[in-house]
């Protein structure tokens, strides 16, 4: 029997900065060894106990397979248990025994422990005689990539039949009425062809490590499994492009921890990428519009990440970071409890549209503080940052993440662990907060981070009834105002999905825009970014007058206001108060409220 794990404090303080040095991070790896293991002990217990959760595959011989696998090749087994395809594919199926997941049959997803048995086999050199599931035809390979029984166009789930010798596969399957279909191949070995189509890899440098780019595994989405969506030549050439330029990039040099106290290769920020595992090209296209800029990733699948194609190798990297933080920090939350929350979504996120909850926040703030680091090392490095754009991203991020922790701390029920992570990564942010940055990168970011504040405010709360009348009352008759109460959420189903076109002008405001785009920022914006305060401030009126009560010019009246009276930033850290004083009226009201609730002696 193993000995507990004990991590020793000094790791975890490495990572609680945000960073995290080879030791540290290889300490979490081995947690989700651990857990991996404990993981595929459930899901043999369930199916020993239930064998016709299998369908047609036989548990006995699955693992009599990956023991022969295993004993030929020690450690095969085991880093096939490690990887991406195979975290994702079985927590998806202990949620599918546990009801709260759906997919295909349960059999399919049950019976991929046969693929998982297969490829430990062909990795190892042994034999295997296993019934795999097809999908449509085609057999997933985890780590290998996906083969295709040619001939017979197969619809659905069907078993299929492989054996493995000499590191040959023999795929079989027979329909009933249409006839049989076979294939034979080395998976090891052989080239893309129509019938098999190998996982793509991305190195990481010359005979070193190599990064899975999965476009066939059905488990490489979050959680439902998802059809295979082959890369075109182009979009395969173009991810290996951009991938090399990350990489340069994220080639760790003496100054990225500068000051820090950690190794050059372990501050925020950093990124080793060979111990990123799997990315996934972003597999479809949003309702809502277009997918640049976008990514996700699960606690299931360690150094995994589904990732939007990006405009450029510096986007990529930054992108890296920010999800490889997000599985550090997941891994961490596998071996300690931070905090105790009912995951109700009410809290401000500066880099999200909508309310969330403190988990979420916590999750932000560990991958902004990353992404804040890799931006503060590009600053000067024209090669890396040619427009310049560095030291306005790391004010901004430095600037959003402090303002997450600070609610973390006062709000949070966090554990012990807790509170050393979150006082972690506050020492970390505010010793950026310390660093001096170019003034107008500064008041830009101050200017897009009060901008994206007041209008979520304006968008999700609203004064209760009461202290709305006597706001109201307040600027139409003199009448005291009432004192502030606490906001409450406007209802989910009254919230629309919004997109801070104005905080995007503020990273390059003089960046050409298209105006006939959806997003494309109004002149009132353009205005108050160009520092035309006053000119910006009538320009809100007059739309607003078309439009009373829009949040976006609300919020854009009151940052040009406040940029002419300094003294009314007050209006900032209430904007809700302000619309319900002016709900109703016209936009000639707009100055006289701002007056009035900016007052000397007004309540905060």
């Amino acid at each position: 029997m193993r000995a507990p794990m004990r991590m020793p404090g000094r790791w975890f303080d490495e990572l609680a900065t945000g960073g995290g040095s080879v030791e540290a991070v290889g300490f979490l790896a081995q947690g989700e060894r651990s857990r991996r293991l404990l993981l595929i002990g459930e899901l043999l217990s369930r199916l020993e106990e239930r064998p016709t959760l299998l369908g047609p595959a036989d548990l006995g011989a699955i693992w009599e397979t990956v023991e022969q696998a295993e004993e030929r090749r020690p450690g095969c087994a085991e880093e096939l248990l490690l990887s991406p395809e195979v975290g994702s594919w079985l927590a998806h199926t202990l949620r599918r025994l546990h009801g709260i997941s759906v997919g295909p049959p349960l059999w399919v997803d049950t019976g991929h422990l046969a693929a998982v048995a297969l490829v430990a086999a062909l990795r190892s050199g042994a034999d295997a005689d296993l019934v795999v599931p097809a999908r449509e035809g085609a057999i997933p390979l985890p780590t290998l990539g996906l083969a295709r029984l040619p001939g017979i166009p197969l619809l659905g789930f069907q078993p299929v039949h492989a054996r493995v010798r000499e590191g040959e596969l023999l795929l079989t399957a027979t329909v009933p009425g249409t006839g049989a279909a076979a294939l034979t191949l080395r998976p090891l070995t052989a080239a893309q062809s129509a019938v098999w189509w190998p996982t793509h890899r991305l190195p990481v440098r010359q005979g070193g490590p190599e990064v899975a780019l999965d476009d066939t595994d059905p488990y490489r989405d979050l959680d439902r499994p998802i059809p295979p969506r082959r890369l075109a030549s182009r979009e395969l050439a173009t991810w290996q492009r951009l991938f090399a330029e990350a990489v340069t990039l994220l080639d760790p040099g003496p100054a990225s921890a500068a000051g820090s106290g950690a190794p050059p290769d372990s501050g925020p920020g950093t990124l080793r990428p060979g111990e990123i595992g799997r990315i996934v090209p972003w597999p479809g296209r949003l309702p809502g519009g277009p997918v640049e800029g976008l990514s996700a990733s699960t606690a299931d699948a360690f150094g995994s990440m589904v990732v939007a194609e990006p405009p450029n190798g510096a986007a990529l990297a930054e992108t890296m970071v920010h999800e490889f933080q997000h599985s550090k920090l997941g891994a961490l939350l596998h071996l300690f409890a931070m905090l105790d929350d009912d995951r109700t979504e009410e809290h401000y996120a500066p880099w999200r549209p909508d309310p969330r909850h403190l988990p979420g926040l916590l999750h932000g703030a560990y991958a902004f503080v990353g992404v804040a680091g890799f931006w503060r090392d590009r600053i000067g490095d024209r090669a890396a940052d040619p427009l310049d754009l560095a030291p306005f991203r790391f004010a901004l991020r430095r600037i959003q993440t402090r303002t997450v922790l600070r609610t973390l701390a006062t709000r949070a029920s966090l554990t012990g662990p807790g509170r050393r992570l979150v006082a972690g990564l506050t020492r970390t942010v505010d010793g950026w907060l310390r660093e001096p940055v170019d003034g107008r990168a500064v008041a830009r970011a101050r200017a897009a981070a009060a901008g994206h504040r007041a209008e979520w405010r304006l968008r999700h709360l609203r004064c209760v009834d009461e202290e709305r009348a006597g706001l109201a009352a307040a600027v139409r008759s003199g009448t005291p105002l009432p004192p502030p109460r606490q906001p409450r959420l406007v209802p989910a189903a009254e919230r629309t999905h919004w997109r801070d076109v104005r905080g995007a002008l503020y990273l390059r405001p003089d960046a050409a825009t298209d105006p006939a785009a959806d997003t494309a920022p109004g002149q009132a914006d353009v205005l108050l970014v160009h520092g035309e305060a006053a000119s910006a401030r009538e320009a809100y009126r007059e739309q607003g007058a078309a439009t009373p009560g829009d949040p976006h010019l609300l919020a854009g009246w009151l940052l040009a206001h406040t940029a002419l009276h300094p003294g009314h930033r007050r209006l900032l850290a209430r904007p809700e108060r302000f619309a319900a004083a002016v709900e109703g009226e016209g936009p000639e009201a707009w100055e006289r409220a701002a007056h009035r609730l900016a007052s000397p002696g007004s309540p905060v």
